[in-house]
């Protein structure tokens, strides 16, 4: 077990504040499969909330944050030439995966992140119109690909990241990990598949 550092912690605590914004940002986006009328309503609502300028510049201040510290980090321990956590995924080939493609997963989440603000955000759909404007992004095929990649890339990043941000905190046992491996497969599942199958399922017109 590693001793935790400013560093690390940075790196895990503002990926864990990020999980629960992609877990919050799931669920609201989930009634657009399932009930649109909710799903504008609650789009509108969240839209003329006072503080959800100041909630946007936290979100991008944390990812900012996190992005600098894991960028940080990873060089470092190239440097260093650490192979224990390498040595710790033996036998288990998707964390191998996950943690190797961790970079080329950041720069997909990245490329999407921007193409998804871009079309959504700036500027933002007009009040009710929400669900439509999601609809004619998601029925171009580039966009349906690059949003499926980015739900792939999340989801793989999660799986990478559940058991690195147990690391970095010094909290992953040998007692612990497998249930903290077996939690982080879940989650990723859950968020990277959820992202996925509402995108899949908005661009085939499928309404549940």
């Amino acid at each position: 077990m590693q001793d935790p550092t400013p560093m690390r912690i940075g790196s895990a605590l503002s990926g864990l504040l990020l999980v629960l914004f992609l877990v919050v940002h799931l669920a609201g986006l989930l009634p657009a499969l399932i009930a649109p009328l909710t799903f504008e309503l609650y789009a509108t609502t969240l839209h003329h909330q006072p503080w959800l300028p100041l909630l946007e510049a936290s979100l991008a201040t944390t990812a900012t944050i996190h992005l600098v510290f894991t960028v940080a980090k990873t060089l470092r321990n190239r440097r260093a030439g650490n192979t224990a956590a390498l040595r710790s995924r033996r036998g288990r080939p998707l964390a191998a995966l996950a943690s190797r493609s961790k970079v080329a997963a950041g720069i997909i989440t990245l490329g999407f992140l921007t193409l998804h603000l871009q079309q959504l955000r700036w500027p933002r759909p007009a009040d009710g119109l929400e669900r439509e404007a999601l609809l004619q992004v998601l029925q171009q095929p580039i966009s349906l690909i690059v949003y499926a990649a980015g739900s792939l890339a999340i989801g793989l990043h999660l799986l990478h990241g559940a058991e690195a941000a147990h690391r970095n905190l010094g909290l992953l046992t040998p007692v612990n990990g497998p249930s903290i491996r077996w939690g982080g497969r879940l989650l990723a599942s859950v968020i990277g598949g959820g992202f996925l199958l509402i995108s899949l399922g908005l661009a085939l017109g499928v309404l549940i």
